[in-house]
């Protein structure tokens, strides 16, 4: 398995550097090498690998719905939750409507059938939408109207929707006694039970993270745990309640940020880390399903069903958003995002198949809705992830730097952005910290294990005291005697302003100009605990990388 996992990895790395330099998303690349690697065409990935595939694209799922959680601001929120809402139910039904009459008509399956055909079809893929849509919120397009957040809130409750009618539709096709009234019921309540759990522990967690000031790292892998947990929870209370763990997850995100803005940018910067792993393994895992035999089988009157539902669809859309405030070109946008079908087709798209061979039944419609949810992942996800990207580098605006003025020459432009960006933007999270009362030595030790040039120094409650420098340190290095009888508070700087998180660049610059230092300790305004380090040398290259940014939009 782990010799799949690195072909899949190297393959995909390789195809995705190409599709980028031709202009095409990276993920279309990757899709196509997780088609080509399944075990429909070459077979290059062992059946180990296979088996646990679910699992892995549940986990990579889980991270960038975290992502999204913590870019998810209550303000942002309160702009687009009425679209947001709107979008999540009225597309998928007249997809799924249009797609029942279409089934019956061109495909002879009974109404019913054709129903669950419509149920498997309408639902959006978080697995293509989520990313790009994370990717133009950290561009800052669209974000002035959160047209970015919108979709990917309503793609989220989409899919909880679509999956809860289809569950109701199966079970009254295959004769299990289902009970229609809670099945519906339960929409409401599986998206209210999500938020409200993943509220709670969003809160649990924060004030963990708050008492015990765990590294990033831990506080990454501690939120990833319980989102994991919220999954499979949602698995073994199927059939007693009601429960959405994706919201949940979430929900997780957004109350953190609520909380503490630089405690979820800080676990969102390392998400985006492990996000480069886990967008592979998602869509590579997600071209493997795809078994374009049987999509072959259903290529003519299946691409004719799945357009006209699109079209459905897209009037569904552009309808919820006729008091949007959004322009046309805008409202394309959000329509096009709507398109792609990948994640829920390739998870329950062989579903009916089985449900009709475990009842006992004729498989001859399983088979059916089967290869057309491939088809339908075959037309849509590659094509709609270069549809969302060509149009969204086009059609978003960028969001406007929070400035009175600015100007094209470039030194009103550095000035804006010093004016405009503050410190918590740059922040080097993983910053090591030494307690006053300890030794030299172990300052030693710090400065030796990593590339800082200044430690900040904690006392005994973790609140800020001061700064303990490499240079500090020089002139013992050679006196090994002293080295157990020296502390650091014998070795430390006082410095009685250090910066804030919401400290503009232009200050933490002037700072440390001031004091000749090239690192400055960044302070939590509340708490006075250290929570990073502002490396003057990062904010030069953040400029630099602007004022081209700049000069290349103008």
């Amino acid at each position: 398995m782990a010799f799949s996992l690195a072909e899949v990895l190297i393959l995909s790395l390789i195809v995705d550097w190409l599709f980028k330099k031709i202009k095409v998303p990276g993920l279309v690349g990757i899709l196509i090498v997780g088609m080509v690697a399944g075990p429909y065409i070459l077979s290059l990935l062992k059946p180990e690998l296979m088996n646990v595939s679910s699992d892995l694209r549940m986990i990579a799922l889980i991270v960038i719905l975290l992502r999204a959680g913590f870019e998810l601001s209550k303000e942002t929120l309160r702009k687009i939750g009425l679209y947001a809402f709107l979008l999540s139910f009225i597309p998928a039904v007249l997809e799924g409507v249009a797609i029942t009459f279409l089934g019956h008509f061109l495909l002879n399956l009974s109404y019913l059938e054709a129903a669950i055909l419509g149920a498997v079809l309408s639902a959006v893929s978080p697995a293509v939408v989520v990313p790009l849509m994370l990717k133009f919120i950290d561009e800052k397009k669209g974000a002035e109207k959160g047209i970015p957040t919108m979709i990917l809130a309503a793609s989220s409750i989409d899919d909880v929707f679509v999956i809860v009618v289809y569950s109701v539709l199966i079970g009254i096709y295959t004769g299990v006694k289902v009970n229609i009234l809670w099945k519906l019921a339960g929409i409401p309540i599986s998206i209210f039970s999500g938020i409200a759990v993943g509220l709670l522990f969003g809160f649990i967690l924060y004030f963990i993270f708050e008492k015990f000031n765990p590294r990033a790292t831990k506080r990454l892998l501690v939120v990833l745990s319980v989102a994991i947990v919220f999954v499979n929870i949602e698995h073994l209370i199927d059939n007693f309640f009601p429960f959405a763990a994706l919201l949940a997850v979430m929900a997780v995100g957004f109350i953190i940020l609520e909380k503490s803005e630089f405690m979820a940018h800080e676990i969102s910067s390392k998400l985006g880390k492990l996000w480069v792993f886990a967008e592979i393994i998602l869509f590579a895992l997600v071209g493997a399903q795809v078994n374009i035999q049987v999509a072959l089988n259903a290529v003519f009157i299946g691409s004719i069903v799945i357009i006209l539902g699109l079209i459905a669809r897209s009037i569904g859309t552009y309808l919820c958003l006729i008091k949007s405030g959004l322009t046309r070109s805008e409202k394309l946008f959000v329509v096009i995002s709507y398109l792609p079908k990948a994640t829920v087709q390739a998870a329950i798209g062989g579903a009916p198949l089985l449900a009709m061979q475990a009842a006992g039944m004729g498989t001859a419609p399983g088979e059916i809705i089967l290869a057309v949810a491939v088809l339908s992942i075959l037309l849509t996800a590659p094509a709609g992830a270069w549809a969302i990207a060509f149009v969204g580098n086009r059609v978003l605006k960028r969001a406007p730097l929070d400035m009175s003025k600015h100007q094209l020459t470039q030194e009103i432009t550095r000035d804006d952005l010093l004016d405009s960006y503050k410190i918590g933007k740059l922040l080097i999270m993983d910053a090591i910290v030494i307690r006053e009362n300890a030794k030299i030595k172990d300052a030693i030790r710090l400065f030796d294990a990593s590339d800082f040039l200044i430690c900040p120094v904690i006392d005994s409650e973790n609140r800020y005291a001061g700064i303990i420098k490499l240079e500090d340190i020089r002139s013992v290095l050679d006196k090994q005697h002293a080295w157990d009888i020296t502390l650091v508070h014998d070795a430390m700087t006082p410095l009685e302003h250090p910066l804030r998180p919401s400290s503009r660049l232009r200050e933490g610059l002037e700072t440390a100009e001031k004091l000749n230092l090239e690192q400055l300790p960044v302070i939590d305004n509340e708490s006075n605990k250290v929570i990073g380090v502002f490396d003057t040398r990062d904010a030069k290259r953040f400029l630099e990388h602007k004022l081209i940014e700049c000069k290349t939009d103008d």
